[in-house]
């Protein structure tokens, strides 16, 4: 199968069915926010991802059949860019299918500025973009793939964890979870195929050699990440009018600021 056929069968399909499948209003919402926060996902995810994915292709920590994509930019095939686009569409759409069964989910009372959720977190995501930093600078051939994408990600969630942490545990933290469960786990399926199929294949010698069920626990890594990325993304687009710093109370105050919305 050529890369292009795989996006359009794992990826476009999907898209084009939750698409036409989208409750209204959108999200439980319908605001104008909800119509702009996936492409304003989307563009920042290929900004972020064009320059570390085309690093990795350099570096061959992953590679491509050239008789599976139609050319490439630098070192990236087209359909690679493609990815960074349609996976955040495909997961942001799946989200608001998941949120569209809680519409009241805006209506809920704010959380504390800090709360223990959110310290417990940030610690972890500080943790992990610590352990990326490390086992780039160690040295260690079999650490690199991992370690690119701990430090690459996971500063990005510590931000956005502590930025918006509470909000995101306080009132959405089911569909989060649910959203993420569901497209890491159809993108894990999808990415095994392609290393199987052999349109892309992972270096040996840049991962740990763990492969659950066949798949290299970098790609699982990935996929985990990129998708929190993108649903926790959303939800601080979706959320922005209640975690302005006006907001950031708890008790009396925030019932009073959600009842006037």
């Amino acid at each position: 199968m050529s890369y292009l056929n795989f996006l359009l069968l794992y990826l476009v399909l999907p898209i084009i069915i939750m698409a036409f499948t989208l409750p209204r209003p959108l999200a439980g919402r319908g605001t104008s926010r909800t119509r702009w926060a996936i492409g304003a996902i989307c563009l920042i995810a290929f900004v972020y991802t064009t320059p570390w994915d085309n690093y990795l292709v350099y570096r061959e920590v992953w590679w491509y059949g050239p008789e599976r994509v139609l050319g490439t930019i630098y070192y990236v095939p087209y359909e690679e860019y493609a990815f960074f686009i349609l996976q955040p569409i495909l997961t942001g759409l799946l989200y608001y299918h998941v949120l569209g069964r809680r519409p009241d989910w805006a209506d809920q009372p704010l959380p504390a500025w800090v709360t223990p959720a959110q310290i417990v977190g940030a610690l972890v995501y500080a943790a992990l973009t610590a352990w990326g930093v490390w086992l780039l600078m160690a040295g260690d051939d079999s650490g690199l793939y991992m370690g690119l994408i701990l430090s690459w990600a996971c500063p990005v969630l510590l931000g956005i964890w502590i930025y918006g942490g509470s909000v995101i545990w306080g009132l959405v933290r089911g569909p989060v979870a649910i959203t993420i469960g569901i497209s890491t786990a159809y993108l894990w399926v999808a990415d095994w195929f392609a290393i199987s199929d052999g349109i892309w294949e992972i270096s040996a010698v840049y991962t740990f050699g763990i492969n659950p069920f066949g798949l290299p626990i970098e790609e699982a890594t990935f996929f985990l990440v990129t998708n929190i990325l993108v649903v926790k993304g959303c939800t601080l687009f979706l959320a922005g009018d209640l975690i302005s710093a006006q907001s950031w109370v708890s008790g009396d105050q925030s019932k009073e600021r959600v009842g006037q919305m």
